[in-house]
Parts: structure tokens; sequence; C-alpha cells
């Protein structure tokens, strides 16, 4: 099937209905650039979606040494030859003029081009001159959820064991870090329980948070056809905002920004008040349930309603739902994840699959969902914090397997603490004690929160910035060093996504001009240095995509994300599901099918927080607590956010994406068909705040904070009152396609006024508790009318 137009303003595609239990009807979309037929393509290569987590297997059509396509593989398990809109249309980018084709040193505060040679001599000079006058603590290392697996922990080798800093974090951090910990808080370790297949099995599905219409468009498609299809899933739907997923909800609760844990108490409340919990399963697999029953028994659908601001029927309709549920799929992304209370809310939601015994079988899944394509290898490989293999920092034995492993003493390794999260690093560089930060794969200076002050941080003289990346980004306009990088399809290795099926990208074409891939500059980088094992040899001994994967599976094998029975030739055949070993070739569908596997004190990634204090869990309170390794029910109260609205500030502003843009439209701004489709930015609030405050749709309006403003066309839409909404794909500075908003004093970047806050388990910033008021700029009448914007886009 041809993708045309249509596909902007329906990004869901055509309906392929199906009954429960069978397999989900493939549908192979297609995309080729003008012109070029089927028949006229040189090669498929095989690849997997970088604009997303959901991890759509494709292939890449190659004429004459360049992309003219793509086409969805019908046989792979996750989209079954499907692909959304930036699938489509998203790969243009690889050819946009502007692509960075050399490196840039800053001299006399101007950018310049220069070569390989000049670029990594500056970088390493600095390097050894820090580490002989600062030590590893001067180094701080940001990255991204866009790499490939082989790169992150070619990373994650040379920043911990190479330089031995603690300050290596990614991207992850702003997205996916909730996910991660909530996981690691109930059972012990990352790692999704749950399958896609479990959308062909489930009669409930609960959607927390999770715009899934625009953030996972195919398997929002997924979702579409079993409703369209014989006995649907009942759906609830948790959100502020009236989204296509909401609209098709037997039960949608808007809570009041910030109350996601009131309303889950009492979600579980409903669910023990009914008697509908599993308690021989509960007994054999999980402790903390009677502290949890008694923990959230005041929590009644009236007190909760209160503090929600829904209707209390409304929280019993979905207690019935997820009580009588057979077949229970749940899925979490940023509405819980960049909210107040962000794991102790995620974490309530492993509780109701806990207190049900809805694990490890078809259509009882889990899936606390990830935003980025390959945000799981960063957790996995170590990149965003943690240790590589899922290992525990606070567990001695593991960090000495990783010092064997890698040859090194185990004080090489630094464990003496936590390792830093994002916004720390950022605080050490503003600080001072961090002089060199390292940034790859990502725009930090339009999606950290409170963006005047990350770049007062990043345009210090004292701070010495590497970038690398495949455009002239805002953060990169601030660096001392810009490094251009490969992007997808011009390099090869592995990308894993939301339920841990593994994908191979491969090499398509050839980068433009002298780009590099990001595993070719890190090892370029960890040999300049000359990094030794405690043997004379190279610290980093692999020198491709091959042989780095080759080394991951040594680093992997006998921890839960086990890749030792995956290889390059078996993933073109499709996708794989780790644990995947020797004896498991075919991977794992589901985890915890055979009781909790990964929670024992010798195996577990952590032993855990306090979900209000974010302290951690010592070794000896977790053994006595969980000394057989069950899954722990963590109960949380509910307290109220940090920031709440004023007589000044009197509405709320949640930050959030829309179908057509992934992150700050790095790529997807470089698209016509997606550029088009949602030029700039806008904001939200529903018809009844906007005529509370004297506006019109069309309006253009400023959205401050006491951080900053933004200023935006106004957009009626169906969704909370008190409550404002901005897109915050938009960058401080121009793009191709994009503009300055009119007039002055105001950004087009939401994070010009989200506040720096992080929830204290995860780390995760908050970038939907802000305080906020809006004002009018200027009425839509008097304003030249601009190219109207697709329907599609209010997703």
């Amino acid at each position: 099937m041809d993708a045309t137009p249509t596909r902007v303003q329906n990004p869901w595609g055509p309906r392929t209905p199906y009954a429960p239990g069978t397999p989900w009807p493939p549908r192979t979309d297609l995309h080729l650039a003008p012109g070029i037929a089927e028949d006229q393509v040189d090669r498929w290569v095989p690849a997997a979606s970088v604009l997303h987590s959901n991890g759509d297997a494709m292939d890449i059509a190659v004429r004459q040494g360049r992309i003219v396509g793509v086409r969805g593989r019908a046989g792979d398990r996750v989209n079954r030859g499907r692909l959304g809109p930036k699938d489509l249309y998203g790969w243009q980018a690889n050819a946009s003029p502007d692509r960075l084709t050399r490196p840039l040193i800053r001299d006399d505060g101007t950018l310049r081009p220069c070569d390989w040679d000049t670029a990594m001599a500056r970088i390493t000079d600095r390097s050894r001159a820090l580490l002989e006058e600062r030590g590893p603590g001067a180094f701080g290392f940001y990255t991204s959820g866009q790499l490939l697996l082989e790169e992150y922990y070619t990373l994650a080798v040379l920043a911990r064991a190479g330089i031995g800093t603690h300050h290596l974090d990614g991207n992850t951090r702003l997205c996916t870090a909730t996910a991660a910990e909530a996981l690691k808080e109930s059972f012990g370790c990352d790692g999704q329980p749950g399958s896609y297949e479990d959308f062909d099995h489930a009669d409930t599905i609960a959607l927390f948070g999770h715009n899934m219409a625009a953030t996972q468009t195919v398997l929002w498609s997924r979702v579409l056809d079993r409703l369209a299809g014989t006995a649907p899933p009942r759906l609830l739907c948790v959100d502020p905002r009236v989204t296509p997923v909401a609209r098709r909800a037997e039960v949608h609760l808007a809570p009041r920004p910030g109350t996601n844990v009131a309303l889950l108490n009492a979600l579980l409340h409903e669910v023990i008040r009914r008697d509908r919990v599993d308690r021989d399963w509960i007994d054999a697999h999980t402790v903390g349930y009677e502290e949890l029953a008694a923990a959230v028994e005041p929590y009644t659908p009236r007190r909760s309603a209160g503090i929600c601001d829904v209707p209390a029927a409304g929280i019993e309709h979905a207690g019935e739902l997820l009580a009588d549920a057979e077949r229970l799929l749940s899925t979490v992304l940023q509405g819980v994840y960049q909210s107040h209370q962000a794991t102790a809310a995620a974490v309530q939601v492993n509780n109701l699959h806990l207190i049900r015994g809805m694990l490890g079988r078809p259509g009882c899944g889990l899936l606390q969902m990830n935003g980025q394509p390959s945000a799981e290898n960063t957790r996995e490989c170590g990149a965003d914090g943690d240790l590589p293999g899922f290992r525990n920092w606070q567990n001695d034995t593991h960090v000495e397997e990783l010092a064997r492993l890698w040859n090194v003493p185990p004080d090489r390794i630094p464990h003496f603490g936590p390792p830093t999260h994002a916004l720390q690093i950022f605080r050490y560089a503003e600080q001072g004690s961090i002089r060199l930060l390292w940034i790859s794969g990502t725009n930090p200076a339009v999606s950290l929160p409170e963006l005047a002050r990350i770049r007062s941080v990043l345009a210090q003289e004292r701070l010495f910035t590497v970038v690398q990346d495949l455009f002239l980004t805002e953060t990169a306009q601030l660096a001392d060093v810009v490094l251009p990088a490969a992007a997808w399809g011009e390099k090869t290795g592995v990308l894993t996504n939301a339920d841990r099926t593994v994908h191979l990208v491969e090499k398509a074409v050839e980068p433009p001009g002298e780009a590099r891939s990001d595993l070719d500059i890190f090892l370029d980088y960890a040999a300049r240095m000359d990094f030794r094992d405690q043997d004379g040899g190279p610290l980093v001994p692999w020198h491709d995509p091959r042989s780095a994967f080759a080394a991951w599976q040594k680093c992997s094998a006998g921890r839960p994300c086990d890749y030792t029975g995956i290889t390059y030739e078996r993933l073109r055949e499709g996708g794989i599901q780790w644990p995947c070993t020797p004896d498991r070739p075919d991977g794992t569908p589901r985890l915890y099918g055979d009781g909790i596997s990964f929670a024992h004190p010798d195996v577990c990634e952590t032993y855990g927080k306090d979900l209000v204090t974010g302290a951690g869990v010592d070794v000896t309170e977790y053994r006595s607590l969980n000394p057989d390794g069950k899954a722990v029910l963590k109960a949380a109260e509910y307290l109220p956010p940090h920031e709440d609205v004023t007589p000044e500030h009197p509405l709320q502003l949640i930050t959030g994406r829309t179908v057509y843009h992934f992150h700050t439209r790095t790529k997807t701004g470089r698209v016509p068909e997606l550029n088009d489709a949602a030029p700039d930015v806008w904001a939200e609030l529903s018809p009844e705040e906007a005529a509370r405050q004297g506006l019109s749709d069309g309006d253009l309006i400023e959205v401050r904070t006491p951080r900053g403003a933004v200023r935006a066309r106004l957009r009626t839409v169906a969704m909370r009152d008190g409550t404002v909404f901005l897109p915050f794909h938009y960058g401080y500075w121009d793009t191709p396609g994009g503009h300055r908003p009119e007039g002055d004093g105001a950004g087009r970047a939401a994070n010009e006024a989200t506040v720096t806050d992080w929830d204290p388990v995860s780390k995760q910033p908050l970038f939907k508790t802000c305080a906020a008021r809006v004002v009018l700029v200027a009425r839509r009448d008097s304003l030249a009318q601009r190219t109207s914007t697709p329907a599609g886009s209010r997703t």
C-alpha cells in the first residue's frame, strides 16, 4: 500500500479488524521518493524506526547510493508491516542540505571548520589536562536515547573505566527514567514484563498518561484494529486532555495534574474492596500486601475525587473495569513519568497487576513505556546512570564482575555512591566542578527545563563543551567542538524497543562528507586517550559494530538482559525479544510467567528507594524485607505538588508531544510533510477556560511562569479546565520551516517556562506541574492568518 498525503491526515492508516487470540493481520506500508517505483530500487536494507519507541521494522530503499524510501516489514512481530508518519517520511532528513559534514572548533568566539585530527586533538588535549589538574570528576557525558547499543556500551566503558567518572547519563532521564525506576522498585530489576502481543489477547486495556495515538501510532493502529474486530477490549484512559485515546475509551478520567497517586490509590482501593485480588498469587510471589491494602484503604472514590477533581462515579467505573478484567494490559508514559510523584504513581500501576496476578500470561501485560527508540539500550548498557547489564552499583560482586570483564581493578569503576543524574550533571557544570561536558545526539538547549538557565550553563567560558550531532542545533551553536555524526541508515548496530524487541539497523548509505558514526568517534577518542586495562592492553579492544556487539554479549551473559542467543544474522530475519540465550533461541515474549526472576538480593539491580524521599535502601534492609526475591508491593501516600497555582499564576502548564514531530524537531522539522503538518508551536485551553480568560481560538497569547514565557497561537480544544498545554518540540532559534514568533520577549520553546524540579526517586524532570498564566498579545483578527494545520496534528 503506497503512502499518500492522507497519512498525514490519518496517521493510523486503514483498519484490518481482528478477533482476540488471533494474529494481527499484516499490512505493508510503503513510501518512496517521487518518481521512484519499487522495481527501480537497487536494494532493500533492514532497519527499524529511530523516531519513536515502538521499534517499527522496515526496509530502507536505496537507489544509486541514496535513500529513496522505506517499506514496512510484514513478517516482523512488532508492526506487521505498518509504518507511522515519522517512519514514512522522516528518512528525508538524512539528505537535508544543512547536515554537518566537517568538524567545527571555536576560535575567537566563532565556530570554524577543521579536520578531524585538529578537532580530536583539541578534545584530547583538554581531557588530559583536566585529568591531571582536576581528576575524573571534571568530566560529564550526556547522551541520547537514539544511538545504537554498540555505541552506548562503548561510551559506558570509556566513561566509567577509561575516564573513571560518575557523571554519565542520557536524555532518557527526561522520558523513561521513571519507567526503569518503577520496574526496579517492584521487580528488583529493569525490563518490561509485557509484550506487544498482549494487545492481541487483552480484554481490558488501561492507558495511564499515555497518548498512544500520538507517540506510538502503529501500536495505536493495533488497538484500533482490535476495537474494530469482534469482542473488542474495554479501554480506560487517564489523561487531562481529550486525546484520540480518550475519545475511544469506555472510561476517561482527566485528573488534575499532579494527583496521579491519589487516583491510583483509589483504583487499588476499589479492586481490593471488590475482592478481586489473587491471594494465592500474591502469597507466592509478593511481599508487602497488607501494608499496601492498609495504605489505600482511606482513598475512597469520594476522597480521591476531591483531590483529583474527577467524578467519584468515574473512579468507581474505572475500578470496575480493572476488577472485572480477565486479561488486563496496562501502559504508562509521560503523563505519569513527567508529573508529580512520578515513580510512586508508576509503581501503583505495577501494584494493580501484582495484586490481580496479571503477569506472564497472554493479554496480562504491563508496559512501562519508553519515549525513545533505543532508550532500553541506554539503560541496559549503563549509559543512563546504571551499571551495564542491569548490575547493582551497591553490590560489590556485580562491580567485580564488570572489573573482570573489562580487566581493570574494581576501584577503577566509580561505585562510591549513586550515579549522577542529568540535571545534577548540569548543576555541577553550572557550579564549576564539571569542566568538560560531552553531549552526543541530544539537544538540551531545547529539551531541558528552565532554558535560560541551561543556555547560561552551556555558554560558560570555563566549561568545555563537545557536541556530536547531525545538525548545528541550538546546543551545538554553544559548543567548543562540534563533531559531525552519521545518521540512522548510515551506520550499523542494534536498537531495542519498548517491549524488549531487538532489531538490526544496517548501514544503507555512506554518511555525508566527513561525518562518522558515534561508535567510530568514541573508539577514536578511546584510542587517542590510550585507555589501557591492567595488563597494558587496550581498554576498548573492539573496532567495529559486530565486535562491539560481541563484547556486549559477554557483558549481558547471565544477566536479565541476556543477548547471548542473538546474532546479526538472526536479526536480519526479524526482531527478537531478550532475554535470548542458546537454550532459548526464540527469545522471551513475557517476563515472570514462572514467578519473579530478578529480585533476589544477589541478583537485583537495586535494593530500592523510599518513594517519598528517594533515600536508598541498603542491602541489609532489603534482605530482611525480601530474602526470597519476590516482587515488592510498595505503597505511597499522596502529597501535594511542590508548585501549585496562585492568584498570579492560576493555571497548570503541561507539556507534551504531537504525532508529527520527535523531540526538538532536529530531524522532523526538516521533513516537508511533517513540518507542514505542524510548523509552529501552539497552546491549548478548553473553550470554557479560554472564555474565562477573555481569549478566542487563534489569538496570539503568551504562556507565562515565574521562569519564562512562550508565545503561541491559541487552540481551544476539549481538555480539563485550569490547564494549558504546550508541545515541547519547538526550538528557540529558527529551523528549516520554522520562524521566530511575532514580537519580542518570549520564546517558542515550551521549556522556557518549565521548572527545574525532579522526582525524588527517578530524578526525572517534572514537565507537567508548573503554575502558569496566559495573557493576550494580539487578537486573531488583527494578525495575518497562516496556513491552516491539519486536524490530525491536534493529537
